[in-house]
């Protein structure tokens, strides 16, 4: 059986170096394993009001689409020391009842900036939200993509070697991870 992860970034940048990345990670999945992208540019702004009407079409899908997974892979900008409201908001939608899809699911997070310290406060805050929405994060290793602008290519390839090694080896573990909490 094949071990299904989504992954997302919470940019919608067309050349975001998060983007980039989450790319590089599908390209480095471990054997038995795949890594499904979403695009959280469909996902409308929450609101209480529309949620309670019923979750829009774009909300259900990806609603679904994290049912679906076994794992989540979170890429994650940094903007003003925290997560972006893109992921934040598509978070919000995710965590809502019923049965929010989020809840006892492993998580791996990683994320990349061209400033020097990548993104660690954005992962921070988004690993002090995984208490409360009930994700199980993978603690190793992380992956800080600092200077991104000089690790990818003008296509998006990545192109440093290091930070092959350590998406592999996050993804490996995101692996490992879930198939010991599925017991």
């Amino acid at each position: 059986m094949t071990l299904r992860v989504l992954g997302f970034a919470g940019s919608l940048r067309k050349n975001s170096y998060n983007r980039h990345a989450l790319r590089a990670a599908q390209g480095l999945m471990p054997e038995g394993a795949v890594l499904d992208i979403y695009d959280l540019a469909p996902i409308p702004l929450y609101n209480d009001d529309v949620r309670e009407k019923g979750y829009p079409p774009e909300v259900q899908d990806f609603r679904s689409k994290i049912e679906a997974a076994d794992a989540i892979l979170f890429v994650t900008p940094e903007y003003n020391y925290s997560i972006s409201g893109v992921l934040k908001n598509a978070i919000d939608w995710a965590s809502r009842p019923p049965g929010p899809p989020l809840a006892k699911k492993p998580v791996a997070i990683m994320g990349a900036t061209q400033g020097l310290w990548g993104t660690v406060k954005a992962q921070f805050h988004l690993r002090q939200m995984c208490v409360f929405l009930d994700l199980w994060p993978v603690n190793k290793p992380e992956v800080l993509i600092a200077q991104a602008q000089n690790k990818f290519d003008a296509q998006g390839n990545l192109t440093d070697e290091m930070t092959k090694k350590v998406i592999g080896e996050l993804m490996v573990a995101l692996v490992a991870w879930t198939k010991r909490l599925k017991g």
